[in-house]
């Protein structure tokens, strides 16, 4: 059998065998004869190339000079060297000569080298590379040099005048890569020749060879021995099975592993394959096939096999197949643990990554459910204490239970839907485990009889739909149960054992955290959204200069420091304002609250625009000392605010800003510009002053006011922001302010803006001139008289005779206190608006004082019949002096 193993199996490996050994005799000879041949080979070359070089050097010095000649004494050179430009008239005339020539460059120099031609136009004007003492004596001199062209072998002669004077030079020449073709051309003929005469020595060679091979097998004794004692390694030491299968489907070989491996009986061998009987069908019809096979697992009795199957004729041998045999029965149970751990540890870290992306509670939650289906379970719901929702702390019990996630492979199933509030009875799992704080496993549902309790109707449903496995994890963190996850599994799955159930519990674990921080957020955030919307404005107070539209959106991450406001003001007029503080959360809302409440009460004192902002800008100012003072980590830095004031019986609007962006203003014919106001500095910097800015209105225009947040985003840099504005607002002069909020924002904000947006739109309006009546009045008391009889003429005039007592009173007193506590000018004007409103101005500054006379007082009465016999009065101050103005709610009103 060992010889058969030998003839069949290894006549070809031998025939490599032999090829590879250079002991051999035909080896040496081999060797000998192809060294012989790469010597004369080499000789030849060299040989060659010095014949050839010496050939070409001279060759290349006679074509060199030859053209050089040629060239200088061409008819026209001289005449175009005593040219004002001989390099215009020469270049061309050697370039043509130089291509004909078959030479690498023909130059033209003077006397002291300067080149007026060469190949390379920028070399033009410099220095020749080269000899030329030689020829400016009269001679010809060749010579090789390294010059622009490279490596050059070039020839220099001298240009003479008829008198025989050296006038010019000219030179011409070849690169040396250029003279050594003739050598590349010969070289080829003699390797040819070569390859040739080590063809012939391989052959005659081979024919020795062959004659060696016939007699010795080309091994030798030992060489022998030592395959012998590889064959017997392979048969009984080896623990791989090994098997060769002829052609016709016999065995030939088999060795020790292969035969306990298959249980193949004593005399398999010789035997037909598909007659052993210890063989499985699979595994017989592999052997019989033929076909390569790569790493295929079959079965042989109780094991697995991994079988590699390969033809044995690939190097010229006989045909037939060599089959290799691995036992994997404990490699594949092994790997198959290993392979379940990857997919676990694979899962833990995608739920790392993918669980807790936002600060949403049910997002949160609606993470969890889908990294786990269908990778862990079939099913899975989280119910949330109800609590939790709402970022407050959550019960003891399992009682009011939210279902907040629902996810599974089918849509169909019967557990308890999305969005339902569930009371577990202390009986199920989930009442256990949030009562405990650990995990249940409830492998078998249908014997559950605590978890029958519940809902007797909804679990056998669920037990007919095949869900036969749960796991009823607590969601736990800071040591608080927040909720439940149950992981479901159906008839398609295995129960779940002990090892999923430590699973279960640390991929609960990894989003536990972050629905507490989830729950955590949702609380600051309700809470700072409270506190930020009552200190907004719930409804804007009614006034008649104005119609206004208004918006606030929160930011994506909580809420900030952005506000808006409008103010009545004495004598129709009315204060709008927006402001920014600078940063989030808690601290920026309370900040802002802060100053919305100090401009209403600086308001009151009817403050012109700048000198409210520098009041506003002292408050931030101490605001911040005292953030310093108590080294809260929330500082306010700082912040912007706009503030305009307009009168409709002026049509005039006063405007200041510190740090904040300048407003929009929509004209009649639905044209939008950006008034150019004063810049001032942010709130809270301190030492710089406002200034304010005057604009004539016309009726219908649009004054727009916004925060930065409608403008500036990540994606977009300020001006875009501002010519989508501008776009959003053009072409629509009627549209009502409300509509225009509506459109701007659409046009401007994503769906979830990153930073606050505060957006007031105000219509402006004109009173009627026949609303106003006024009066110059002069500085004599006898003069009251006949304004009182005027005013109250108008009263009757505008149908307010219900009033004219009480009016009569009113401006009377503040004219006489005018005439004798004030200065010239004294003007009187009476207004007809929401409430009939009576303004005294002079020019003094001195302000009056309400005060309870005594009974005994003559005076010091005015005043205070003024304040009962009014809705309200006050003063202002102007540039020119004060107003003193009192307000009389109109009959029916």
């Amino acid at each position: 059998m060992k010889d058969r193993f030998v003839r069949v199996g290894r006549i070809s490996p031998l025939w490599s065998l032999a090829r590879r050994n250079t002991r051999s005799v035909a080896g040496q000879i081999f060797l000998l004869q192809v060294a012989l041949v790469v010597l004369l080979v080499a000789f030849a070359v060299f040989a060659l190339v010095m014949q050839s070089q010496r050939h070409t050097s001279a060759e290349a010095k006679r074509r060199s000079i030859a053209v050089a000649q040629t060239f200088a004494h061409s008819p026209g050179v001289l005449s175009a060297l005593q040219s004002p430009d001989p390099a215009k008239i020469l270049q061309p005339l050697t370039e043509a000569g130089r291509k004909s020539a078959g030479v690498d460059f023909v130059v033209v120099m003077d006397t002291k080298g300067i080149r007026y031609t060469h190949p390379m136009p920028d070399r033009i004007g410099k220095r020749f590379v080269g000899e030329i003492a030689p020829s400016l004596a009269g001679k010809v001199y060749t010579e090789s040099v390294h010059g622009p062209l490279g490596h050059e072998v070039q020839a220099t002669v001298p240009i003479k005048d008829d008198g025989g004077k050296v006038v010019a030079l000219a030179s011409a020449g070849l690169k040396v890569k250029n003279v050594t073709s003739l050598v590349d051309q010969q070289v080829p003929i003699i390797l040819t020749a070569g390859a040739g005469a080590l063809a012939v020595a391989t052959a005659a060679t081979a024919l020795v060879g062959r004659r060696l091979r016939r007699q010795t097998h080309s091994l030798a004794p030992n060489e022998m021995s030592r395959m012998y004692e590889h064959h017997d390694t392979v048969l009984h030491s080896v623990r791989e099975g090994v098997l060769i299968v002829s052609d016709e489907g016999r065995l030939l070989l088999v060795n020790d592993e292969a035969r306990r491996l298959l249980e193949l009986p004593p005399d398999a061998e010789g035997r037909q394959v598909a007659d052993l009987p210890s063989l499985e069908p699979e595994m017989a019809s592999l052997l019989g096939s033929g076909r390569e096979a790569t790493d295929e697992v079959h079965l042989a009795g109780p094991r697995l096999l991994v079988v590699n199957q390969r033809p044995t004729d690939r190097g010229g041998g006989p045909r037939g197949t060599v089959v290799t045999l691995r036992d994997s029965t404990e490699l594949r149970a092994v790997s198959g643990r290993a392979e379940i751990t990857g997919e676990r540890l694979k899962l833990l870290y995608d739920a790392g990554l993918g669980i807790g992306t936002s600060l949403d509670v049910i997002q949160t939650a609606d993470e969890l459910a889908r990294i786990a289906v269908p990778r862990f379970a079939d099913f899975v719901t989280v119910d949330l204490a109800d609590a939790v929702l709402h970022g407050e702390e959550p019960a003891a019990t399992a009682k009011g239970m939210r279902r907040v996630a629902v996810c599974g492979i089918r849509d169909d199933q019967p557990l308890y839907e999305k969005g339902r509030l569930i009371d577990f009875l202390p009986s199920t799992p989930q009442a256990r485990g949030y009562g405990s704080g650990r995990s249940e496993l409830v492998a078998d549902l249908s014997t559950a009889t605590g978890w029958h309790l519940q809902d007797p109707e909804r679990t056998e449903q669920i037990v007919d739909y095949g869900i036969h496995s749960l796991i009823a994890a607590p969601i736990q963190a800071r040591g608080v149960v927040l909720g439940m996850v149950n992981f479901w599994r159906s008839k398609e799955h295995d129960p779940f054992d002990q090892e999923e159930l430590s699973l279960a519990e640390e991929l609960v674990a990894r989003a536990a955290v972050s629905i507490d921080n989830a729950r955590r957020y949702t609380r600051e955030h309700a809470l700072a959204v409270t506190l930020q919307r009552s200190l907004l404005p719930r409804g804007l107070p009614e006034q008649s200069a104005v119609d206004v539209g208004y918006r606030y959106l929160p930011a994506q991450s909580g809420v900030s420091g952005d506000w808006f406001d409008v103010i009545p003001l004495p004598g129709s007029r009315v204060a709008m304002v927006v402001g920014d503080v600078v940063g989030h959360g808690l601290h920026a809302a309370a900040t802002m609250g802060r100053l919305r409440t100090a401009v209403h009460n600086f308001s009151t004192l009817d403050l012109p625009p700048d000198e409210l902002l520098s009041h506003l800008d002292d408050l931030v100012g101490r605001i911040d000392q005292d953030e310093a003072c108590t080294e809260s980590p929330a500082a306010v830095v700082g912040a912007t605010c706009l503030y305009a004031i307009y009168d409709p019986t002026t049509r005039r609007c006063t405007l200041a800003r510190a740090g904040h962006l300048a407003p929009a203003l929509v004209h009649p014919d639905g044209d939008v510009t950006f008034p150019d106001l004063p810049a001032g500095p942010p709130l809270g910097l301190g030492g710089m002053p406002f200034q304010t800015a005057e604009l004539e209105i016309a009726e219908g225009s649009q004054l727009v006011l916004y925060t930065d947040g409608l403008v500036e985003d990540r994606s977009r840099d300020l001006d875009e922001g501002m010519d989508l504005l501008r776009k959003a607002l053009a072409g629509h002069p009627d549209r009502e302010p409300e509509d225009s909020c509506r459109a701007v924002l659409e046009s401007l904000l994503p769906e979830r803006p990153a930073d606050d947006v505060a957006l007031l739109i105000a219509r402006t309006h004109a009173l009627p001139p026949d609303r106003i009546a006024e009066w110059d009045v002069p500085p004599d008391p006898a003069a009251v008289a006949g304004v009182r009889a005027a005013a109250t003429a108008q009263l009757d005039a505008w149908g307010l005779e219900e009033l004219g007592f009480s009016m009569e009173l009113v401006l009377s007193e503040l004219v006489t206190n005018a005439v004798r506590y004030g200065s010239e000018p004294i003007h009187l004007r009476l207004i007809h608006d929401r409430t009939l409103i009576c303004e005294v101005a002079d020019g003094s500054s001195t302000s009056p004082h309400l005060r309870y006379a005594a009974t005994t007082d003559e005076g010091g009465r005015g005043l205070f019949l003024v304040s009962q016999l009014t809705e309200r009065w006050g003063t202002r101050y102007t540039p020119q002096g004060k107003v003193i103005w009192a307000e009389q709610n109109l009959p029916g009103h």
